[in-house]
C-alpha cells in the first residue's frame, strides 16, 4: 500500500488534484481508499491596526486554513508510474509513503 498525503490552502485545487489521482487508480484497476478528509488546520494571526493613536486598540485577524486529504492506493507499478508523471501545482504539497 502507498499512503499519499496531500495538503493545500486552496480547497478547490486540492479537490481537483485528488480527483486526478482517483481517476488514475480507477483506470489502472487498483484498489483505492479515499480521499479521506482530515481536520482543517486554522492559523490565526492577530495584528494591531495602525495608526491607532490614543484611542481604542483596533485588531485585525488574518487567517490561513490548511486542508488535508489522505489516499491509500495499492502499490502497483503501472499506477505508480502514472502518479509520478502528474504535475503538482505550486500551491499543493504532497507526500507519498510506502506502508505494509
Amino acid at each position: 500500500m502507498v499512503r499519499i498525503k496531500i495538503w493545500s490552502t486552496d480547497k478547490k485545487k486540492l479537490n481537483e488534484f485528488t480527483s486526478k489521482i482517483v481517476d488514475i487508480a480507477k483506470r489502472t484497476g487498483v484498489k483505492i481508499k479515499g480521499p479521506i478528509p482530515l481536520p482543517t488546520k486554522r492559523l490565526v494571526v492577530p495584528t494591531l491596526k495602525l495608526p491607532h493613536g490614543e484611542g481604542k486598540k483596533k485588531w485585525e485577524h488574518w487567517e490561513m486554513r490548511i486542508h488535508k486529504r489522505i489516499i491509500y492506493i495499492a502499490a502497483d507499478e503501472r499506477a505508480m508510474k502514472q502518479l509520478i508523471r502528474i504535475r503538482v501545482p505550486p500551491e499543493i504539497w504532497m507526500e507519498a509513503e510506502i506502508i505494509r
